[in-house]
This record gives C-alpha cells, sequence and structure tokens, in this order.
C-alpha cells in the first residue's frame, strides 16, 4: 500500500515536472520564433514586386479583432488555444498554391515550418487536454481569406501580397496573446 502512494507521488511529480518543462518554451523558444517568422514575411516584402492597398482586404474580409478581444480576456489555457488555431490557420493558407508570387520557394517553406513549430510547442504547454474545439468564427474568417481573396484574385501576387500583410498582423496579435502570459507569470 505505501509502495502504491509513493508509487502515485512519484508520477504526480514527474507529470508536473513535465508540464512545467513544457512551457518552459514558450518562455525560451517562442520570443524566437515569433521574431523568425516575421523576419520571414518582412523577406518575402522584400522579394515582392507587387502593390497592393490594405484597404482591399478589409472591404473584403474585416480583420476579427473582437475574437482577439475576447481571446486577450481568456483564461491562459484558452489564449494558448487560439494562438495555436491562429497558427495552424496561418500555416495552412501559405500551403496553398503561391506560384504566383514573388518570393522564393525556401522562404515560404521556412516560414511554414517554423510558424508550425511555434502551433506545435505551444500546444505542449497545454497539456494533455491539447485537443479543445475549434473556434469557428477564426476558422470561418481564414476560409473566406482563401475563398474572398486568394481564389477569387486567382492566387495572384497582389492577393498573396493582402494575405502576408494579413498575416503579419495576426502574428503581431498572437505575440501579443502569448506575451501577456510571460507578463503575468
Amino acid at each position: 500500500m505505501l509502495s502504491r502512494i509513493l508509487f502515485v507521488c512519484l508520477s504526480l511529480s514527474l507529470y508536473s515536472a513535465g508540464s512545467s518543462l513544457s512551457c518552459r518554451w514558450v518562455d525560451h523558444k517562442f520570443r524566437q520564433h515569433s521574431e523568425t517568422s516575421l523576419d520571414l514575411l518582412n523577406t518575402m516584402a522584400n522579394n515582392s514586386t507587387n502593390s497592393t492597398e490594405d484597404a482591399q482586404v478589409e472591404d473584403t474580409v474585416a480583420f476579427p479583432n473582437d475574437l482577439y478581444s475576447q481571446a486577450s480576456k481568456a483564461s491562459a489555457e484558452d489564449k494558448l488555444h487560439f494562438t495555436v488555431q491562429v497558427l495552424e490557420e496561418a500555416a495552412a493558407l501559405f500551403e496553398e498554391d503561391h506560384s504566383n508570387a514573388s518570393w522564393e520557394e525556401n522562404t515560404v517553406e521556412n516560414f511554414v515550418n517554423v510558424v508550425n513549430q511555434q502551433a506545435d510547442g505551444l500546444r505542449s504547454c497545454t497539456g494533455s487536454h491539447g485537443h479543445k474545439k475549434k473556434n469557428k468564427k477564426l476558422h470561418m474568417y481564414f476560409k473566406r481569406l482563401s475563398s474572398h481573396v486568394l481564389k477569387k484574385m486567382s492566387h495572384s501576387a497582389e492577393a498573396w501580397e493582402l494575405i502576408r500583410k494579413e498575416i503579419r498582423t495576426h502574428l503581431m496579435r498572437a505575440d501579443q496573446l502569448v506575451s501577456s502570459l510571460l507578463n503575468t507569470n
């Protein structure tokens, strides 16, 4: 009986140690990955041969400020889940046909890899209950970006520049959400 109690205590200790270790990723790696992903987006802008007006996306698909406002008031775990979804949705957009964009292929691949690493790292901080239901409004927003911007504009270089700017804003807002967790710890 005593050995079972000791085993349970040891298991709980290891689990909590593992949980705090996995969240070290946020403290030590998230900022680095965030800066890298923004740098890669800026590199894409520098390699871009087109110019667009920001108002075109705003008229087509309004930025979901209300969703970010709700997420900023949510629990730490919900903030992480929301940010993971933003990162996953952003990566999925950049996996669409971007052959008309003037970006170097390896820059786009590096961007998608870094964003996926961010999502995986944050997911590791949510523990075993990482399979939370996705935010439908956020998913529909990204779906509208795909259909109302990319598809309607035939995945043109101009459409991709609009998406690049929009995703840059998302990454900056996601960084703010995660940074708010660091400031409270």
